[in-house]
């Protein structure tokens, strides 16, 4: 693909998928969510990003690598990986508006990284200088393939955006380098912590080299062979096709299931996928967080047992949202089904966007669904995998509202916006209309250079009752929920479609066994999940069958919806000496309580919060 045509992933010769992408430069986003969340990265998180970067020594590691500076390393030995993970995420910002500070600064790292690369191609700046000796000598723990699946993932998006060859180069001779060591009949073992199989795979599609995506199906058929241990924890304990949980770390789990799915794209092994399926449905219906949030246990970092779903202990880690909409994007790229789309919209929307600040400059490591008040976001943290993280995924936002296949447009996220795509041989320009995600009417208006035939699948989420879908003022057929309502028709510059698609607020019940959620309920609007934040979250109940209204108000937190209800607010008074009291004695009385969007919570001064609240 030439450059400035940027995918979040770039499926475009892909024989085994079903859409390919609509890149980020194609689409403008013109809407009060999204835009100026991007707007924000690009102006004040890149580069606060990099002054942190620099002031915790990750970019003069590079320097000490390349013999510029004297310094012991600096970090933990990973920390490699956030200058690449922060270097995607420019690659998008570049993607989308191009040049400025965020490529003056991306130019600066790179030639850095580029003068700290050994002469054989090798680089990991932990072990370079001091440590030469103990390359490779431990792949279970010391994350240097994980460190070279971010620098070819960052590579990959960089030239695409750019066209420049700076971080590539880099990176081919990188992966040179450990193509030359490991494979059949050479060095054997997999990384303890995967994300390689995704960069190798992106570099492939990149550069057409088969070399390194036979090295990445090498990875992911090596593991399980006992090579690291064995264990759950690495996702060592069985062969990838032979998986029917996700177990282990959360984020190295969904991190081998996106390499997973990428290799199956390209080379469309049927059993990949099947693997793939059951560990979806596992989760999804077993282990994952009404918020889309995964991994119960502080112990690993790891997803919990079947309904292991603990609220206030909830790990629950920023980065594990993120790989979760990254897999279920491959999933629906992979497929074209809607089920996948609900799935990384509701992490994207929840469990990943709560975890960096209305600000721009402050991160969760954890996301836990319930607070005593204390859990404030950060700064930085000493292992910054989140916060580098998530700038990659609000970049590739962009590009995951419209792919293509063979004479169709997909529509799979709302947002207002302008696009062009290339289906049936006409070039196709969509214009939304929409104040997605508080209100749920979207109107698409098309202007083709020429007359064409093609479907236009819109994506009717799983949370819907019920759509409507007009196309020129006549109506036309809407899908059930979870599916796509696919429109064909000779389509002609003018047309306009628009859909109602109805957000009622939900109370939303877990599994009899999710003991956490017993006798509570959750609210949700839309692709939303809210939650109560103030003093009277504690105790507060809903009313089963009170009223409940919605209303956005542009003053509260940057400008968010609300949800009105009314509801008990918990008896506070009168406790003085007691621990219990009989509820008999309690007063139940209705009070005016209201819910907020879960990704805006922690903004204001320290309270508690609640997502599952009492049922009364």
């Amino acid at each position: 693909m030439p450059f400035g045509n940027t995918p979040s992933v770039d499926t475009s010769n892909s024989p085994n998928a079903r859409l390919k992408p609509v890149p980020i430069e194609a689409v403008q986003l013109e809407d009060r969510f999204w835009a100026p969340k991007i707007q924000q990265m690009r102006e004040t998180t890149l580069p606060t990003q990099h002054r942190i970067l620099e002031e915790t020594g990750r970019i003069d590691n590079f320097r000490r690598a390349a013999g510029k500076i004297e310094n012991d390393f600096q970090g933990l030995y990973f920390n490699d990986s956030d200058v690449y993970k922060w270097l995607e995420g420019c690659a998008y910002s570049l993607a989308y508006q191009g040049g400025g500070e965020v490529e003056r600064l991306a130019d600066s790292v790179i030639a850095e990284i580029a003068q700290a690369q050994c002469g054989d191609g090798y680089l990991n700046t932990y072990y370079m200088f001091d440590r030469e000796d103990q390359r490779w000598t431990n792949l279970r723990d010391m994350h240097e393939l994980y460190c070279a699946g971010h620098l070819f993932s960052a590579a990959a998006a960089h030239h695409r955006a750019t066209g420049k060859r700076s971080l590539l180069d880099v990176a081919l001779r990188f992966a040179d380098c450990i193509d030359n060591l490991f494979g059949e009949g050479k060095k054997e073992g997999v990384p303890g912590h995967e994300q390689i199989e995704m960069g190798l795979i992106e570099i492939y599609r990149e550069t057409g080299e088969a070399r390194y995506l036979k090295l990445a199906q090498f990875f992911l058929d090596k593991r399980g062979q006992n090579l690291i241990g064995g264990g759950e924890y690495h996702q060592d304990h069985k062969p990838v096709r032979e998986l029917d949980s996700v177990v282990g770390h959360a984020v190295r789990a969904l991190y081998l299931n996106a390499g997973a799915v990428d290799l199956y794209m390209e080379m469309g092994e049927e059993a990949l996928m099947e693997a793939m399926t059951r560990i979806w449905t596992n989760m999804t219906e077993r282990r994952m967080y009404v918020t889309g949030g995964v991994g119960a246990r502080r112990a690993g970092e790891a997803f919990g047992g079947d309904y292991e779903l603990p609220n206030e202990i909830a790990y629950s880690e920023t980065c594990g949202a993120i790989a979760n909409a990254l897999w279920n994007w491959r999933m629906l790229l992979a497929t074209g089904e809607a089920r996948y789309a609900d799935v990384a919209e509701l992490a994207t929307y929840n469990g990943a966007l709560s975890g960096i600040s209305l600000d721009g400059r402050h991160y969760f490591y954890v996301n836990p669904l319930a607070s005593r008040g204390g859990h404030r976001r950060q700064r930085w943290f000493g292992c910054a995998c989140c916060p580098t993280n998530i700038i990659r995924l609000i970049g590739q936002v962009p590009g995951m509202i419209y792919s293509t296949s063979e004479n169709a447009v997909w529509t799979h996220l709302y947002a207002a916006s302008s696009a062009k795509a290339n289906v049936a041989g006409a070039e196709v320009s969509i214009q939304q209309r929409t104040d997605y995600p508080w209100d749920g009417a979207a109107e698409m208006e098309l202007s083709l250079d020429k007359p064409a035939r093609f479907a236009l699948n819109l994506r009717m989420p799983g949370w819907l009752r019920s759509a409507k879908i007009e196309v020129n003022g006549e109506t036309a057929e809407a899908s059930a929920p979870g599916s796509y309502a696919s429109i064909e028709r000779d389509w002609k510059s003018g047309d306009i479609v628009r859909l109602a698609l109805p957000m009622p607020i939900e109370q939303i019940t877990a599994h009899p066994y999710v003991e956490a959620a017993a006798g509570k309920t959750a609210l949700k609007r839309g692709p939303l999940v809210y939650c109560m934040e103030d003093e009277q979250a504690p105790a507060a109940g809903v009313i089963a069958d009170g009223q409940m209204t919605h209303a956005y108000d542009k003053e509260l937190l940057d400008g968010v919806g609300a949800i009105h209800f009314e509801g008990v607010a918990g008896e506070t008074e009168g406790w003085e000496n007691s621990l219990y009291r009989r509820r008999a004695d309690m007063s139940e009385e209705k009070s005016a309580l209201r819910a907020i969007p879960y990704y805006a919570w922690a903004n204001r001064v320290e309270a508690p919060m609640r997502v599952w609240l009492h049922l009364r």
